[in-house]
């Protein structure tokens, strides 16, 4: 059962990081001063990264049992 739950986390993960992914190829290729360039392109990496993190602290959620943290308060 835990398995079905890890399902949505990693497709809606992997969809996010596609769209970045797109978005980063999209202003590599634009004709940008290059300051802004590197700016943008860091911050997309930057939300890349945070969403592969937040996948990873969410599966280890979904593995300890711990998936409704609304219940402790």
């Amino acid at each position: 059962m835990k398995s079905t739950k890890l399902i949505a986390p990693i497709i809606i993960t992997i969809f996010t990081v596609i769209i970045l992914m797109l978005y980063f190829f999209l202003w590599s290729i634009m004709p940008v001063p290059a300051p802004l360039k590197v700016v943008f392109l860091l911050a997309l990496l930057g939300l890349m990264g945070v969403s592969v993190y937040n996948l990873v602290e969410r599966i280890e959620e979904i593995r300890s049992g711990e998936e409704d943290d609304l219940s402790e308060y």
